[in-house]
């Protein structure tokens, strides 16, 4: 069964939800901060890039607006791999930056 997780995608507004900078607990600081079992992360990755996807914010997971993770975007084979994140590079949809750092980054501005 494929688990419920919030679109980060408007298509009212064709734009693509990505957090600014990475939240104070985001799976891909040092450290584990999420408590994530050994391997977890790894599996998290391997499955958003086989399917072309990305991984949302936890913070955002329940608000109806999900956000890709800032530290999924700044992957190297997450950020070629996103469906969403090629999408936004190629001026086929637009970035938002979302979250406490946003204000600093244009909203036409691309990861």
């Amino acid at each position: 069964m494929t688990e419920h997780v919030d679109p980060v995608a408007d298509p009212q507004t064709r734009t693509v939800r990505i957090c600014a900078d990475r939240c104070t607990t985001c799976i891909f600081r040092p450290g584990n901060l999420m408590h994530l079992a050994p391997g977890r992360l790894a599996r998290l990755i391997a499955q958003a890039i086989a399917g072309e996807g990305h991984i949302v914010c936890h913070d955002t997971l329940g608000t109806g607006a999900g956000s890709i993770c800032a530290g999924y975007a700044a992957h190297p084979q997450g950020a070629e791999r996103s469906l969403a994140l090629r999408l936004v590079r190629a001026g086929a949809l637009c970035a938002t930056f979302t979250g406490p750092a946003a204000t600093a980054i244009p909203t036409s501005e691309t990861p």
